[in-house]
């Protein structure tokens, strides 16, 4: 299995899989601008590859700094492909954040995930992942829905 991170010239790559989380997404140039602005806010995009060379996994995050955790990676997105599910793609993603926060010198790593996902919440649990709160928002009068 290969991980690799992935740069503005095979961002569109990873379309496929991150359809799969998030379906709102109507095309491969619409995530690639979105992935575009947010890299100048420090988002990073890694793929896991399968043996054909398609991305079949992929995680968006991001670090920062607060108060709750201090040097924190957080992972925005994470999803498999599901032909590609129960594979070890996604442990091979977490695995390789891991390092990554690592080697940042993170003292975190955090991700939330939907209530229903409870595969996903199986993988994260079996990764060492505990859950110590709820999460809550609202969004503007000018935002989504959710």
């Amino acid at each position: 299995m290969n991980v690799k991170e992935l740069d503005d010239s095979t961002t569109e790559l990873a379309y496929p899989a991150m359809r799969e989380l998030r379906p709102h997404l109507e095309n491969a140039a619409e995530f690639v601008e979105r992935v575009r602005q947010q890299r100048t806010e420090g988002y990073r995009l890694v793929g896991a590859f399968d043996a054909s060379g398609a991305v079949v996994a992929v995680a968006g995050f991001r670090t920062g700094n607060n108060l709750a955790w201090g040097h924190f990676l957080y992972i925005d997105d994470l999803c498999t492909r599901p032909e590609a599910r129960g594979q070890g793609h996604a442990s091979a993603l977490l695995e390789w954040v891991d390092s990554e926060a690592l080697r940042l010198g993170c003292q975190q790593v955090h991700l939330d995930s939907a209530t229903y996902r409870h595969d996903a919440h199986r993988r994260y649990l079996k990764s060492g992942y505990v859950i110590p709160a709820f999460h809550f928002g609202k969004a503007t009068p000018s935002g989504p829905s959710s």
